[in-house]
């Protein structure tokens, strides 16, 4: 039977979910000035929006089961997935890895055999995203969400455009991490249990995920051709372009911070201990640096921590929906939580069910990154790409039931490729 706590927690989950549906409305308000305007944007923030409901969780509990009780229960809680994605978006957004990617992306674009504003935007939104399954992807939201930012969300209005492009981009990097074993959250939860490497993840769901990826990009570029063309969209410049070069030596240091980052992710001293010698050095050669994303990075894993501690109390019955579920329906079934819940979490708690076959677990899996685009707080990345892109939208903020509709279509490509016949 399910306790007090437990119920609460679900129902502070719930108001959670309805709280970042509603950060437009906070967002207007805060807008309009008055000796409220102070809170109202506080609660526009959805990346506090977590971690705000998350501390009214926790202070009941305190209330209910005391102090001790309410410790112990924050130190089961594994907090690794939060820093990580803190540290890499901060090492990922700096210049000198920014100018290394965009170099990458210029160079692809230039063998692609169409003209180069096109080439520059699909490469962007397909490449970018897929090595996410290298860098991780969260690195890769961060990547792509500042080369997006600063080439081609910086004109007021477009409203359009961005949110198809942002919906893109969520289900892109969501699915281009699951081409390795190692690099997308969801993945990462159950490769262990499942006995999953990155051979399997690449015959079983890689081929699947670089098709849709590359559908969904070519389409996007597609129905945008005319404004690329015509430059109405888009500058293919990044912000810097303008000082002088980082020195190549400088790249490569930071490059090294961050694969240093990226295989130190299950171990949160080593990583931090990274990061903190970059930002010493970042502040060292601060004249090749653009500021740090500090404070968007603390920002985004309060909102994951804020999530792990109300989604640790979910089990109750997110676990016996999943295995009361068959394998068709598990599908559907886990692409529509995802939108709710995180797509971690789900493959998690899945993971706890007994006696399930392979294909059961193929479509849970599938299931989950399928749905990760769907909403900020389906997938771990979806946070860092929120808080750079959002200043770039009317008001400051990206409507939830805008972000979903125009998600939905390139979430519907990616079931269409995870549904192709497969052999377990």
């Amino acid at each position: 039977m399910p306790s007090f706590l437990e119920y609460l927690a679900t129902a502070l989950f719930a108001i959670a979910i309805i709280h970042t549906f509603s950060v437009p409305v906070f967002a207007r308000l805060a807008n309009r000035g008055g000796p409220h305007a102070g809170l109202w944007h506080l609660l526009s923030e959805v990346e506090a929006v977590f971690g705000v409901w998350a501390c009214v969780l926790l202070a009941v509990m305190v209330l209910i089961s005391g102090i001790g009780d309410t410790v112990s229960y924050i130190d089961t809680r594994n907090f690794t997935e939060p820093a990580f994605v803190f540290a890499i978006m901060v090492v990922a957004a700096s210049r000198p890895i920014l100018e290394l990617v965009n170099m990458g992306v210029r160079a692809l674009a230039r063998i692609l055999p169409v003209r180069n504003e096109l080439a520059m935007f699909f490469v962007t939104m397909s490449f970018v995203p897929l090595a996410g399954s290298f860098i991780t992807e969260p690195a890769a939201m961060t990547l792509a969400a500042l080369l997006l930012r600063d080439a081609y969300f910086g004109r007021p209005g477009q409203a359009g455009f961005k949110y198809m492009t942002i919906g893109v981009l969520f289900v892109n990097v969501s699915i281009g991490g699951v081409l390795t074993a190692y690099a997308a959250p969801p993945v990462l939860m159950v490769a262990h249990t499942f006995d999953w490497d990155t051979a399997y993840m690449a015959t079983h769901f890689g081929w699947r995920a670089a098709l849709a990826v590359i559908i969904n990009a070519a389409v996007l570029t597609y129905v945008c051709r005319a404004q690329l063309l015509d430059g109405s969209i888009g500058s293919n410049t990044i912000k810097g372009a303008t000082k002088a070069p980082v020195p190549l030596i400088v790249i490569a240091i930071h490059t090294l911070f961050l694969v240093g980052i990226v295989f130190s992710a299950h171990h949160p001293i080593i990583f931090l201990g990274y990061l903190m010698l970059f930002i010493g050095y970042a502040h060292a050669y601060k004249r090749h640096q653009n500021p740090l994303l500090i404070r968007e990075g603390l920002m985004v894993g309060f909102f994951l921590a804020g999530l792990v501690v109300l989604g640790g109390l979910q089990k109750w019955w997110l676990q016996d929906l999943l295995a009361g579920l068959s394998p068709m329906v598990l599908y559907w079934g886990a692409t529509a939580l995802t939108a709710v819940t995180d797509n971690a979490a789900l493959t998690y708690l899945g993971s706890l069910v007994e006696g399930t076959n392979e294909l059961w677990r193929y479509m849970l899996v599938a299931g989950a990154v399928t749905g990760g685009g769907l909403t900020v707080i389906a997938n771990a990345p979806n946070p860092a790409g929120f808080s750079i892109l959002k200043g770039t939208f009317p008001d400051g903020a990206i409507s939830p039931l805008k972000l979903l509709g125009a998600a939905s279509l390139p979430t519907l490509v990616a079931a269409a490729m995870f549904m192709l016949p497969t052999s377990f």
